[in-house]
């Protein structure tokens, strides 16, 4: 597992963030103080507060795996 932390400030970054991540099959997990909620989940997204960064953990098998995930996602890490 790797944790990351993202920017989603916007509605656009939201939708394409999980456009991106709904392609992969593992797992991911947004982390905002005591709430972990499902990041492919857009409703619960919004739940958080999303004018701070969030931990994003990424639950990849590998390090090959890991890398087009972290490559993907570049625009949203801090």
């Amino acid at each position: 597992m790797k944790t990351v932390q993202i920017s989603l400030n916007s509605i656009d970054k939201v939708k394409t963030f999980v456009n991106i991540i709904s392609k992969y099959e593992y797992d991911f997990d947004l982390v905002s103080g005591r709430y972990v909620i499902d990041a492919k989940s857009i409703m619960g997204i919004f739940s958080l507060d999303l004018s701070k960064p969030i931990d994003l953990n990424i639950h990849a098998d590998n390090e090959k795996e890991l890398g087009e995930v972290l490559d993907a996602l570049g625009p949203y890490l801090i």
